[in-house]
């Protein structure tokens, strides 16, 4: 990483390793592992951006009380995090309560391909417990209160004294109407409102979108008046992953009294290409967009009245090719930070940018298909050896600013 010239990395810490039970005791050996890991990136100059929750809830409390579905979680979740911004907020400049809340909930809660895998006909796959209709509303809404918790906890104990920052993630994709019908129009804003503003709204207006209100009706849990005032406000920064754009149709054909989930909530058909096949799909092939990339970031400015953004995941993956001569994936990268950087001119308040990722790794929708990394992995070797990609050394140059760290054409020496 310091060869590299990386100024700031990001991970996320384990509630599942770091506290077992999911409250009580630390795990020793996890603690050592943290603090030992943390020493050494701040010793090597690199900065911290790390994520407090990315899926892995403690087993015990999903047994216990169903975990994000009771509000018990809230409890849990901030003594957790008071843990963590006590053994290592010392030294760590900026941190995320939640990565990708949405994605998890769909996933999760509704489709059931995600843990805890729960779901029902005949929205999921496999389902065996769960209620599609109502249960990622739930979720969320106790994600967004476990966050907005935290933040205060951050702000009234620990800011002053660590100087740290604090926000919330959540993954975007670009949706464009399938085409130029007000009908298909109107279904990518209801898409946008779904995937985007679920999320992004009460942080900013206290509230959920309107469209959802009136689509999930009772399903979907209301703020009292302290909630909305406690979650509104409640960030530094927001915080998007972003891959890919998609195409959205509109779906009015469903009534409004048959049985729904989130996704037929939203009266859309999405595709990721304008010709899809049924094995295209993340993460191992998505629409090379950058437009998009800068269609998000500038929605984001105006719908939500320009946050400070970092962009916390943006990568490419080269599928079952793993090869270092990754030449695609260094257009890819110049294109979508070329598209960053004319957002930021347009206005945008993007403050920092996390590749995805440093190493190949194990994706969970893809194993060890999908090759997002930087460094090559031989996952046959016992030593795990890597290598750099092509893209590893493009990367260094531009961070480095050799030659004027010139992208698409343009420099950012002077942002």
């Amino acid at each position: 990483m310091s060869d590299m010239g990386l100024e700031a990395y990001k991970f996320s810490i384990s509630w599942s390793r770091l506290i077992p039970d999911g409250r009580g005791a630390i795990n020793p050996k996890a603690l050592k592992y943290y603090n030992n890991l943390i020493n050494e990136i701040v010793r090597q100059g690199i900065e911290l951006h790390v994520t407090l929750y990315h899926g892995d809830l403690p087993q015990s409390l999903q047994d216990e009380y169903g975990g994000w579905l009771n509000n018990k979680i809230l409890d849990d979740f901030k003594e957790y995090a008071n843990v963590c911004f006590s053994e290592f907020g010392d030294r760590v400049s900026r941190w995320t309560t939640f990565a990708e809340p949405n994605i998890i909930t769909m996933a999760g809660y509704d489709r059931g391909i995600f843990a805890p895998g729960r779901c029902s006909y005949p929205f999921g796959l496999n389902c065996k417990a769960g209620n599609s209709t109502t249960e990622p509303y739930i979720v969320v809404h106790n994600s967004l209160l476990a966050h907005s918790q935290v933040v205060k906890l951050y702000k009234d104990t620990y800011q002053a004294i660590q100087k740290g920052w604090i926000g919330m993630n959540v993954y975007t994709i670009w949706y464009y109407p399938l085409t130029n019908s007000s009908a298909d129009i109107e279904a990518a804003q209801r898409v946008r409102d779904f995937m985007i503003g679920w999320i992004i709204e009460p942080l900013v207006f206290g509230d959920y979108p309107m469209i959802m209100k009136k689509n999930a009706g009772s399903r979907l849990p209301s703020f009292t008046q302290k909630e909305s005032e406690q979650v509104k406000g409640s960030f530094d920064f927001i915080s998007l992953n972003h891959y890919t754009s998609s195409y959205v149709a509109d779906n009015s054909e469903i009534s409004y009294t048959d049985l729904r989930d989130y996704n037929k909530d939203m009266f859309a058909k999405t595709r990721g290409f304008l010709n899809e096949t049924s094995s295209q799909g993340p993460p191992t092939c998505m629409l090379n967009d950058p437009l998009g990339f800068q269609n998000m970031l500038e929605y984001v400015k105006e719908r939500f009245a320009n946050p400070l953004v970092y962009i916390e995941e943006n990568g490419y993956g080269l599928g079952a090719n793993r090869t270092v001569n990754d030449t695609d994936r260094i257009e890819y990268l110049r294109d979508y930070i070329g598209r960053i950087l004319d957002a930021i001119r347009n206005g945008s308040n993007v403050k920092g940018y996390y590749l995805w990722s440093f190493v190949d790794l194990f994706e969970f929708l893809a194993g060890y298909k999908s090759s997002y990394g930087l460094y090559y992995v031989d996952f046959d070797d016992v030593e795990r050896k890597r290598v750099p990609k092509l893209s590893a050394l493009w990367y260094s140059n531009f961070l480095k600013n050799i030659k004027g760290g010139v992208v698409g054409g343009k420099s950012l020496a002077s942002q």
